[in-house]
This record gives structure tokens, sequence and C-alpha cells, in this order.
């Protein structure tokens, strides 16, 4: 029935990789069946037969399909069903578009379509990588013209030894997760966090991934060689060569002196003109070719701007190669927030809000990757005002969940664990203008917000961009690219750090990938950057974390206890955590393993209820101190709860300094009070003192000293409210 199966079969990081081809989705350009190890994707490309009309871009699309039932999940919504994807499934779809979009023809308009649909998960298997690879191995044999094919790894860096495709063991051990996309000579994109490696380290390890990457690509060459397809045809969209260098010698003039300039208002002001004198111009003699005139246009200014940098070693704004723009940061702007910050680079601004709250807080997780929830989470918004646009508002696009997400690799490694600063952060960035590396400006940003609420971070970070201009074997590059620069350049290169290393990585490319050399300046030039970043603009705005939090803050306050004791602490459907709650004024959460999180606003309270929670999973010590609440009065005393279960009698001439002759003339039922434990009694009863406590935390005098602490009364002594005792001696008939 299947004619064209094929299973094409190698070994890949010491687990079996087998594609299997013409079986499953055979009405698609081109389709693999991906297993590694147990780790099954379904990668299907498509492309339309006809070009788009009226766009001056690529059309592609990459989609990873998450799908629950692949770890054994039903999905968490009402609908049963999985819904937008997750922000892995989006990071992971950029991850795979990068390296290849390169490698498709730029004058191609047809539609592509790549989905990775993930039906099967091993943990020690990356679905993502599988996923890269099958693309690859889908593209190359498919008829979609594609100059691939690509492989791509990931690196880990385990006990000083490099890891490729490390297990979901070696993944909880690694001091970074670089993921490497290589073609057959050069390296076509890179993403990285690690936890302050340094740039020989990670350079090292780019360099493992390269080399992994090759055999692969053989592999893939091999499938490519047996069973690949012809490339079809399709319309270029190039413009005439004739136009093109017509428009170029009109404007070429007009547009150096629009472009000689580092105001982006300026700039688009003065091109405005430029455009209408063009169109005038060629209009009449290329009828019906705006669009191919426009593109004549946007050669023209990319020309000006390659020469300028590449033969005269002249930028933009008249800057350096290794120069930045101005810098300048502030904190504390927004003052109910608890902690905010400002950081700026030429024309590109962005604010950064910082909010803490309780652990249980955190982001829950519905994926495919066994991480359930998320402690600090960072967001970015692009509004169109940032960059003078008019443009309605439709929530995060995948751009912005990808620049998020690399500010969130960036400063992750620096936050104190949770048992050192029991809190979860939520981060957003607001980009409000942008004129180039606004994900870089969030990232400083956001440290200075972190310094600013006062989170005790393990160092300072900062990010900053290289950028790329290649021609045949001539390249260059500079830092801090604006935004003409990052428009018309090759390269995008970010790396965020602090002075000790790196914390993330990522590249995205316009050509088909970088040479070493080029990657280990890039690093260079960027680590050099980012201190000057760090000690001039950061640490000179903000020396440290604030000692204290903003009063607006919640209070936190944690501790552990064992397992058994959980069940008393919540209590028979939660009353006794409800009871804590509500005379404290504060939210307590218990978590499987015995961390308690207590958060309030009132640090007095959230002290209070930590006090609750150790006496009921400890027993009350003599001579300490408890705030306590008043449960009965009786005529020799008051009874006080001091926690859920714990409660003891305060002796009437225990209640207070002075003498007493009623105990209402003292305290009353839920008066909160102080009391000191005196003894516990050899049947565990707790004999208080109000009166010791007094004396001991504010310090009061005695008026009337006591010899001996009054022994509790027995039953028979105690007396009814009305005066007389209870008669035990019941008659019996």
């Amino acid at each position: 029935m299947f004619e064209n199966y094929k299973v094409f079969e190698t070994d890949f990081a010491g687990r079996p990789l087998k594609i299997e081809t013409g079986k499953i989705a055979q009405l698609a350009n081109g389709a693999c069946f991906v297993r590694y190890g147990d780790t099954v994707v379904n990668v299907a490309v498509t492309a339309s037969a006809k070009p788009r009309d009226g766009i001056d871009f690529f059309p592609l699309s990459v989609d990873f399909e998450e799908k629950l039932y692949a770890v054994g999940k039903i999905p968490g919504s009402f609908l049963k069903r999985e819904g937008r994807p997750s922000d892995k499934a989006i990071l992971t779809s950029r991850v795979i578009d990068r390296p290849i979009r390169p490698l498709f023809p730029k004058d191609m308009r047809n539609d592509v379509s790549v989905v990775c649909t993930v039906m099967s998960v091993d943990p020690d298997c990356s679905p993502e990588i599988a996923a890269m690879v099958g693309t690859s191995a889908a593209l190359s044999i498919s008829d979609i013209p594609w100059k691939g094919p690509i492989s791509g790894v990931s690196v880990g860096y385990v006990d000083g030894e490099y890891v490729i495709n490390p297990t979901a063991e070696q993944r909880e051990k690694s001091q970074m997760a670089v993921t490497v996309a290589s073609t057959d000579k050069l390296i076509a994109m890179i993403e990285a966090g690690a936890n302050e490696v340094s740039d020989e380290v990670m350079y090292n390890g780019i360099m493992a991934g390269h080399e992994a990457n090759q055999k692969i690509i053989e592999f893939i060459k091999g499938m490519q060689a047996e069973i690949g397809k012809a490339k079809f045809e399709y319309p270029s969209n190039e413009p005439d060569p004739e136009m093109l260098a017509a428009v170029m010698e009109f404007a070429t003039e007009d547009v150096k002196l629009a472009l000689d300039t580092d105001d982006k208002t300026v700039r688009d002001e003065r091109l405005k003109p430029i455009y209408e004198k063009v169109h005038e111009h060629f209009d009449p003699i290329y009828p019906e070719c705006e669009a191919k005139i426009d593109e004549c246009m946007y050669k023209t200014q990319k020309n000006v701007v390659r020469r300028w940098l590449l033969d005269e070693q002249k930028r933009v704004d008249g800057r350096a190669m290794d120069q930045m723009r101005p810098l300048a940061a502030e904190v504390g702007l927004l003052p109910r927030v608890h902690g905010s910050g400002m950081f700026t680079r030429g024309q590109t601004q962005v604010i950064t809000a910082a909010t803490l709250g309780p652990v249980s807080d955190q982001q829950l997780l519905d994926g495919i990757d066994g991480e359930e929830f998320k402690r600090y989470m960072h967001q970015y918004n692009f509004p169109s005002y940032s960059v003078g646009e008019t443009r309605p508002s439709r929530g995060p696009g995948r751009r912005e969940i990808g620049h998020g997400a690399l500010a969130e690799r960036a400063l992750l490694p620096v936050i104190p664990p949770v048992e050192e600063f029991p809190y979860a952060y939520r981060l957003v960035s607001e980009v409000v203008s942008s004129n180039g590396s606004t994900s870089q400006a969030s990232i400083c940003g956001s440290t200075l917000a972190l310094m600013d609420a006062g989170v005790p971070i393990k160092a300072p970070v900062a990010g900053i961009s290289c950028g790329l201009i290649t021609e045949g074997e001539r390249w260059m590059t500079m830092v801090d690219i604006q935004g003409l620069e990052d428009f018309f350049g090759d390269m995008d290169f970010k790396v965020a750090g602090t002075h000790e290393g790196i914390t993330a990585i990522q590249m995205d490319l316009k050509i088909d990938g970088l040479t070493p050399e080029i990657v280990k300046e890039a690093l260079e030039k960027t680590h050099k950057a980012r201190d000057y970043i760090l000690d001039e603009i950061i640490l000179k705005c903000i020396p440290a974390p604030r000692a204290e939090l903003s009063k607006y803050a919640p209070k936190m306050l944690s501790i552990t206890i064992p397992v058994d004791k959980i069940r008393e602490v919540i209590g028979s459907g939660g009353k006794v955590i409800q009871k804590i709650c509500a005379e404290c004024d504060v939210k307590v959460d218990v978590e499987e393993d015995g961390s308690v999180f207590i958060s309030g606003t009132d640090i007095d309270n959230c002290n209070r209820a930590l006090t609750i929670v150790k006496t009921i999973v400890e027993d009350p010590e003599v001579g300490a101190i408890y705030k306590g609440r008043v449960t009965r009065l009786m005529d020799f005393g008051a009874f006080v709860e001091i926690a859920p279960g714990k409660e003891g009698l305060v002796h009437i001439s225990r209640l207070d300094v002075k003498r007493t002759e009623k105990v209402t003339d003292v305290v009353n039922v839920d008066d909160e009070v102080l009391v000191k434990v005196l003894e516990i009694d050899d049947k565990g009863r707790l004999n208080l003192s109000r009166r010791d406590a007094l004396i001991e935390v504010e310090g009061l005098t005695p008026e009337n000293e006591i010899s001996d602490a009054p022994r509790r009364p027995r039953r028979d002594d105690r007396r009814g409210s009305n005066g007389f005792r209870p008669n035990n001696n019941r008659s019996r008939n």
C-alpha cells in the first residue's frame, strides 16, 4: 500500500534517530515522521501553487504544535482541548524559523507552511530538536526551493564537559542550555541561556554543537539524494535590473542626505518627498510597477548604508564601530509599583515595572516539557506609538513573546532562590520609544527595576547587540545597532550577562550563517560593551539593591515544616489555615514538601502568623512569649489560645502588673493579648502569664509581688457563673 515508504536511521548523540517518509501526510509537499528515542514528531511542509499578490516579503509560517496526549495529559481548560499555543511552543517555532528562513529565495512570494506536531515525548530526547531536524529533512526532500539542509542540537555543560542533546537529568545539572543550528559550513542560529559562563566556555560550546550538526546534515543529504524531488519554479519578485539601476542613479544622492542623521523621525520625514519624487518620475516609465519601484528604493537605501559601513567605516549617526549611543538610567519612576526602572539608549527607551507577590502567584503551566510552574515571569510590550505609527493593539505577538522570554532567560540566573527570597516576580517591559535593540534595553531596565524593588539579585545584568555587514569574503561587526543598521544589516547578535559571564544569547540572521571568527568577535565586543553599561550606567544609577522593600510590596516570610505536620497546619476542611489568614490578615500557602509561605502588607502580622504556624508544629517553649486570643473567662482567670489547638490558662493573679479583682476588668473574650509560657505540666497543659509578658516586652513595673506561680485549679475548685461549685455527686434513682 505504501510503495514509497522509506525509513532512514542513524545514531544521534547516543540515541536512535529514525525518519520515516512516504507513509504519513502524503499530500504535503514534504513530510517526515521523526522518531528520536520515544519522542515522535510529525513534520509536514507545504507551499502554495501561486505567489501571494501585493506583498513585499516571503510569507513563511512555522508552527510547533504541542499535543498533551504526547505526555499522557488531558488539557486543563473548560473545553478539554488544546487552545492557543503556549509561550514555549511559540519560542520553539521561532527557534526553527530563524535558521531556515534565510535559506529560502528572497524573491519568492509563495506561502510556505511548516507544521511540527509533537505526538509522543521522551524527556531524554528533546522534541524541539527532533522537530528542527524533521523540518530540515522535510524541506530537503520536498519540491520547495530551499538551500538546506541544516541541523540543530542542544548543548549542555555538565561537570566541565560539553554534552550534546543532554538528558533530562543532565539538563538539571547543566550550567548552560544552548541550541545551535548549522549549515554544512556556517553557524545558522544560536539560542542560549547560561549560568554566567565565560565567553570561552560559551564559544567552545557553540563550536561543539556546530561540529555535532555535521553528521546529521550529511545524513539528510543522503535522504535528499535518494528521494528528494526537483524544486519547483516560481515567478521572481526581483525588480528589473535596468529599473533598479535607473532608480539608484536617480535617488542615491538624495537618499544619502536623508539618511545622514541619528534622528529616526527626521530621517523618515526626509525620505517621504524622495519617494514621491521617484514615483512621479518612474511611474509613467514603468506603469503598474509601484511595488517594484518601492523595492528599488529599499535596495537603494540598503546599498547606501552598507557602502558607508564597509567602504567608509561610517555609521549613520556618526559613531565609531565600537561606540554606543548616549545611555541613561533612572529608577523609582512609578511611586506605587514595587520597583521601576527606565533605560534609554539613543532613541530607544524602555520602562520596566517589577511586581512582587506570594509564591502562589507563580504561573501554572500546562505543557509537554514537565515544567509545571514559573516563579519568574517577564513580559514585553511593543505599542505602535513607540515607532511613531498608529495601529490598534491586538495583544502580544510572537516577537513580543520572544523578546520577553529572552529577558527572562537573561535575568533568571541572578534571581535569588525561593528559600532566600520567597517571592514570585512579574516584570513588564514597556517599550515607549524604539530605534533598535529594545530587547536589550528591556534587560537593562529590568535589572534597574529589580534593584529598585529591593530584590537581592546575585549581580546586575546588561544586554547589548552586535551587528554585521558582509560582502563576499569581507565582513565587519559593530556594537549597539540602531534600527536602520538592523534593517539593512545581516545580523542581530544579542548577548546579555553580568561581569562574570553570559546569561543569554539570541542570534538573528539574514544570511546563511556565521563563521567561527565572526562569532568570537561578536562575543568579545559585546562583553566589553556590557561591562561599560554595568559600571558606568547601571551601578552609577543604583549601586546595590535597596535594603528595604517598597511599602506597597507584600512582606513575605517562609518556614519549612515536617511533612507529617501539614495536616495540622491546614486543619480539617482548611479551618486552621483559614483562621490564621483571617486573624492575621495574611495569605498562607503550604507546599507539598512542607514549605510554608506567609505574605501580607504588615510584617508584624506576618511574624504573628509565622509564630502561630511554629506553635502548631512545635511544642511551646517555657519562657517564650506569644500573642494569643482570649477564648473563655472564668472567675479565676482567662483561657488564651496561642495557636489553633494550643490553649492555656492565665490565672487572675497573672493578668496584670497590678492587683486584679475581676477578670473582666482586664480582658474580655476575643481580646488579643501577649502571654508568656510559665509552665507546661505533666499533662501538657499550659500555664500562661500576661503580667510577665508585659514586664518583659513593655518594661512595665509590677505593683504587687507574686512569690510562686499559682497552681491550676482542680475541677472541684472551679465555680460556675453563679458563684457555686458544681455538684458532681449526682443522685441515682
